[in-house]
């Protein structure tokens, strides 16, 4: 009775209260979005990150901006770290990291240019072939380049 009473009462409310009320009881989540870039002899673009825990290396990306679309993101943060324009950019897949209240949204791309760092985030950008990765790479990142580098010798074979 009192829930049917205040399902009736919820639906006499203001649009505007009903979403901000709604967004109070939701969890909140930051956004990224992250490229596996590979040029011609099958090599992963990996870059050195001054913010990146552990030691700095993996995949390029960034997050989002407010009102901004993930692949129009992605091209955004390549632009600006690296001076690279992407072609071919496809969502490969998404992931939740649950601890950081994180939503990862990961494309496979080809880039346009040489990589070269361009902000003071960037240490390095260089290419590794997937069997010859940096030693002190995180293991989560192995983990992902791993899982992209699977879906793709399945989508491609």
């Amino acid at each position: 009775m009192f829930l049917r009473f205040l399902g009736g009462l919820w639906r006499f409310l203001p649009g505007w209260l009903r979403r901000r009320t709604a967004r109070l009881a939701q969890a909140r989540f930051t956004v990224t979005v992250g490229a596996f870039i590979f040029d011609e002899h099958r090599r992963i673009l990996l870059l050195d990150h001054v913010f990146r825990p552990d030691d700095g290396w993996g995949v390029p990306g960034g997050f989002i901006g407010k009102h901004e679309q993930p692949e129009t993101a992605l091209r955004r943060e390549l632009q600006e770290e690296i001076g690279i324009e992407l072609e071919q950019v496809q969502i490969l897949f998404v992931r939740t990291l649950y601890a950081a209240q994180q939503i990862e949204i990961y494309f496979v791309a080809k880039a346009i240019g040489d990589p070269a760092p361009r902000s003071f985030e960037i240490k390095k950008a260089e290419w590794f072939s997937t069997n010859k990765l940096p030693t002190t790479l995180s293991k989560d990142q192995r983990r992902i380049i791993d899982r992209a580098t699977k879906i793709l010798e399945k989508t491609f074979a």
